[in-house]
């Protein structure tokens, strides 16, 4: 259709666990959970390309050499979702830390498929479809649990495995603060050290998600099921917990995931800004960042781009 070069690029959120409660685990390993779902004006950057050389080029304060190998997760995406007779080159902006319990491998396969269809949508003069097709939502959670709620990157309530996603219309666009010490933390560990997977499901939702002192109260009532794990696998997590909840204005602490990032929730963004600062002195070697939640918008605009 052309010859000019066609470069999408797409904005990875990072996936913010506000409550997560583990239901049971199936026969063939995989767990059951229940969580409440949001995503942050914080994540990594694709950039896919309709131009050669089909490499994986990685930038980006988190950027590490393992990460531009085969093995990554953003090729698995794109050998799934692109002709393999067509060009695709891919770029990683890396701002999230690894295994880090924040989604940031799962954000960028979703951000790698979003872009795909934008991409294709550009070369084709097509639509673009705002939903996975059913074959594709398949296709998603094969490369892994967390993709399909990272493709939505909405506030959603998400069971099962991770493909039962129910998405919440006004959420509260919470001010927030995310912190990892530094350390990576194995998840089939921390699940292997839970004491029970039959744990009660999320309670009855509050009557509106606008209502910022409802839901934060409703939260605090909830979970994270893998979090005494996580500290007990990890004690720096109990650390970083303790530096949030020290702040007098953070209204609710939590672990995201499997760690071991945690977050906490705050009620006026300069508020969020002047604790991240203060755990940036005290912890200078912890990653410290703060920011905003989705309060029921994708957290995911994209960008194309044509060159010649």
């Amino acid at each position: 259709m052309t010859k000019d070069k066609v470069s999408v690029e797409v904005f990875a959120p990072a996936k913010i666990n506000l409550c997560l409660h583990v239901t049971g685990q199936l026969e063939n390993g995989y767990h059951l959970l229940d969580t409440l779902v949001a995503f942050a004006d914080i994540g990594d950057v694709i950039t896919v390309s309709s131009a050669g050389p089909g490499a994986l080029a990685v930038t980006g304060p988190e950027a590490t050499p393992e990460l531009s190998g085969d093995n990554n997760i953003i090729w698995h995406a794109a050998q799934k979702f692109w002709h393999p007779d067509t060009y695709v080159s891919l770029a990683l902006e890396k701002h999230l830390p690894m295994a880090s319990g924040i989604g940031g491998g799962s954000a960028d396969a979703a951000a790698t498929y979003r872009g795909l269809l934008r991409l294709r949508a550009a070369l084709e003069g097509q639509g673009i479809p705002r939903d996975p097709t059913r074959q594709d939502a398949r296709d998603l959670l094969e490369i892994g649990a967390d993709v399909p709620m990272c493709v939505l990157s909405e506030p959603a309530r998400v069971r099962g495995i991770g493909e039962q996603i129910e998405p919440i219309a006004d959420f509260h666009p919470y001010p927030i603060v995310l912190v990892n010490p530094r350390v990576q933390v194995s998840t089939p560990s921390v699940f292997s050290q839970l004491a029970t997977r039959q744990n009660a499901a999320i309670e009855p939702w509050p009557e509106s998600f606008e209502d910022r002192d409802a839901v934060l109260d409703w939260l605090s009532t909830q979970r994270n099921d893998l979090q005494d794990a996580a500290v007990a696998n990890c004690p720096s997590i109990g650390d970083v917990l303790g530096a949030l909840s020290a702040r007098e204005t953070c209204r609710l602490a939590r672990m995201s995931g499997s760690g071991a990032t945690c977050f906490g929730l705050f009620d006026r963004v300069h508020k969020a800004e002047a604790a991240a600062e203060e755990i940036r002195a005290a912890h200078p070697n912890w990653w410290v960042q703060s920011g905003r939640l989705n309060g029921g918008r994708r957290a995911a605009p994209q960008l194309i781009r044509s060159t010649t």
